[in-house]
């Protein structure tokens, strides 16, 4: 997710810290009940696996199958020139990743890099809030080259979330990155159509212990799920998941789930002081997700 760029920057004149961000996978018997992938021990992806850049962390991980592989795509702060970076990585088994390289950089900040299939077409929409738009990637070819192709909406937005459903494609953001405290939706009734603000933003105000997204909107059972940051003790604490019960062009409504927050931080180790993502996808039997942890030093 976003860290905050402005803060990403000043930090990178500094050495890198004890307590970096991290990547593991983990499993369930639907979303919001998961644990470490079985055969999976800590994070498997670090900054150390890093080797194109002096990576500071690895954090927003977004799965993607294709071509009989997992792709792993994540933000990888640049430690030299504070920009958020995104990176990529293999795996055939969920357990053993590979890193690749640095597949997306910008003269800005970018994070939160979400990729989704349409039309024949592989896409990423990163967090792209200092380009002051919500800037849409393709994949020419995948997965390492991709080129703008369309700002979908103007603002400084964080964390954008792109899903379709019932006919029409929908984008949750927040609107306060400094803050983490606020939720607003946008709806299109084609990816490049016109987008519009829906009447009921912003959906939060003054909360910051679930607005900020964390991670793809999950289809499970009948139902969508939307998850969000729970930054009320601190930023990147927790994820809570909130059950959407109405969607429509004009209303909105959704219900804190009694799991939340459905992931937090331990206490020690890897995740030891924060987890504020999961990216989760169907599979027999449960769901897989890649989840981000921040450790205490």
């Amino acid at each position: 997710m976003g860290h905050g760029p402005a803060a990403d920057r000043a930090l990178a004149m500094t050495p890198l810290p004890p307590d970096p961000w991290s990547i593991a996978i983990y499993q369930g018997p639907d979303p919001l009940h998961l644990s470490p992938l079985a055969g999976s021990h800590g994070p498997v992806m670090t900054r150390e696996q890093v080797t194109d850049v002096r990576a500071r962390f690895v954090a927003d991980p977004f799965l993607f199958p294709h071509g009989g592989l997992w792709h792993l795509f994540f933000e990888v702060l640049n430690h030299d020139n504070g920009l958020g970076e995104v990176g990529w990585a293999t795996s055939t088994d969920l357990t053993r990743w590979t890193y690749q390289r640095i597949v997306l950089r910008e003269g800005i900040h970018l994070s939160y890099p979400q990729v989704f299939a349409h039309n024949g077409q592989i896409y990423m929409l990163p967090e792209t809030l200092d380009a002051g738009a919500v800037r849409l990637y393709r994949a020419d070819p995948f997965p390492t080259r991709w080129v703008p192709v369309a700002d979908l909406v103007s603002g400084r937005l964080a964390d954008p979330t792109l899903f379709y459903h019932d006919g029409r494609w929908w984008m949750f953001a927040c609107p306060t990155p400094d803050r983490h405290d606020a939720l607003v939706l946008y709806h299109a009734d084609n990816l490049f159509g016109s987008w519009h603000p829906h009447p009921a933003n912003p959906l939060r105000q003054s909360s910051p212990a679930g607005s900020r997204p964390g991670g793809r909107v999950v289809a499970w059972g009948g139902g969508l799920y939307r998850l969000a940051q729970d930054c009320g003790p601190r930023y990147g604490h927790g994820l809570r998941a909130f059950a959407i019960t109405h969607l429509t062009s004009t209303a909105y409504e959704e219900v804190d789930c009694d799991q939340s927050p459905i992931l937090a931080a331990s206490g020690q180790g890897w995740n030891g002081k924060g987890m504020h993502h999961a990216d989760i996808w169907p599979r027999a039997g449960g769901v897989i997700a890649a989840v981000d942890g921040l450790r205490r030093a």
